[in-house]
């Protein structure tokens, strides 16, 4: 098992040869050069009992390719060494990993505090989805961390953020939001999508506590697969705000009154979204998925070198164009965070792959014209790929 604590020197050499190990060779004796596809729903139990022990967690074997799967099981833990959490939890997709991450510590009469300057996708399950079953959304400007400890109340479950707003281009100030969260008992979940994997931010390292990515994007590369992961930090303390969180830290119900504190510690939460959240509610990656998101994985580093220079560049000379009225990329000094680019990206990698700029004149229509006429790139909702 690749263990995160690999991170403490020299973390950006380290972090580009993590993506060239491969678990699957540490755990397997096989000498497979890479992670086979596992092709099977299930697996065979050696007897009653290790069958018994396998659904009651108390062994990391196989039983069912819903809960866990030998594939599966090398990127999770590939990824959760990259972004230096205990433990993850691949999913069939990134809004996937969004709905069992809250799903696993809010309930119907709790609420979640959120920025509104979020993915198109994560604002909708936010502001249309979760309410209908009870789970209340307040949206906040996250940059003012006095409004966000005002309206978190005894039933606030988490604070949300994303490492780099899908809407601004802002880069959160991790810390501090995770200051006012761990103050009043509740996590900080961070969507890292834009931080691909730890290579831009590792929010673990300044205070989060569950980390989300989008794997369908920067991870996989190729545009190929769609996928998602929840990545569980290990830092926090379940036990001591067991009132906020009872279903982790007493007896549950729907695993003949297990613990999930008491039994599994830091990686309580990770293991309940697993065995109930998952199993109940079954957005599982497939083997064949896994293998391409691993296929892509191994060039990661490589890839987004060649998407930040490339992002930096273009933000330069568009910035000198006649016809750009403005360009919001975080790595431009007049960005309203680009102060926060030294504390939290890795300077070696640049400031990401995405930028903003508008066109003088015409509106949406000069807009959709110059889009049209677009030989090189494509228009596409996607993110990530060569294309």
């Amino acid at each position: 098992m690749l263990k995160a604590n690999i991170f403490k020197d020299d973390y950006y050499s380290i972090w580009k040869n993590t993506l060239l190990e491969d678990a699957h060779n540490v755990q397997s004796g096989t000498g497979a050069l890479t992670t086979p596809i596992y092709a099977s729903t299930s697996f065979t139990f050696n007897n009653s009992q290790h069958g018994a022990d396998i659904f009651a967690g108390k062994t990391e074997d196989f039983a069912y390719s819903r809960l866990g799967n030998p594939t599966s099981s090398v990127f999770e833990q590939r990824i959760a060494a990259l972004e230096g959490g205990a433990a993850a939890l691949p999913t069939s997709s990134g809004e996937a990993a969004h709905w069992m991450a809250i799903a696993a510590l809010a309930m119907a009469g709790e609420n979640i505090i959120a920025p509104s300057t979020i993915s198109e996708e994560t604002y909708t399950l936010f502001k249309y989805r979760l309410p209908p079953l009870g789970i209340n959304v307040k949206f906040v400007d996250i940059n003012d961390t006095d409004s966000v400890r005002d309206v978190i109340d005894e039933k606030t479950r988490a604070v949300y953020i994303e490492s780099i707003s899908s809407v601004s281009l802002e880069i959160a100030d991790i810390e501090a939001v995770a200051s006012v969260a761990h103050e009043v008992g509740v996590p900080l979940v961070v969507d890292n999508t834009a931080g691909v994997a730890g290579y831009l931010i590792r929010p673990i390292d300044h205070g989060a506590d569950i980390v989300i990515n989008s794997t369908s994007e920067w991870v996989t590369g190729t545009g190929t697969t769609v996928s998602g992961v929840i990545v569980d930090s290990g830092k926090f303390p379940w036990k001591t705000h067991s009132s906020r969180f009872p279903h982790l830290t007493t007896p549950s119900p729907g695993y003949h009154g297990l613990n999930f504190a008491e039994a599994f510690g830091e990686i309580a939460y990770i293991l309940y979204v697993r065995m109930a959240i998952l199993r109940d509610g079954g957005p599982c990656l497939n083997p064949f998925a896994t293998a391409l998101a691993l296929a892509g994985l191994g060039s990661l580093s490589a890839r987004m070198d060649r998407h930040n220079s490339n992002a930096l560049s273009l933000a330069a000379w568009l910035q000198t164009h006649e016809n750009v009225t403005n360009v919001t990329f975080p790595g431009i000094t007049a960005h309203s965070t680009f102060p926060r680019t030294e504390k939290y990206l890795r300077q070696k990698a640049g400031y990401g792959a995405v930028l903003h700029f508008g066109l003088k004149k015409g509106g949406a229509q000069k807009a959709a014209a110059f889009i049209a006429n677009l030989k090189l790139i494509k228009s596409s909702h996607g993110l990530g790929t060569p294309q």
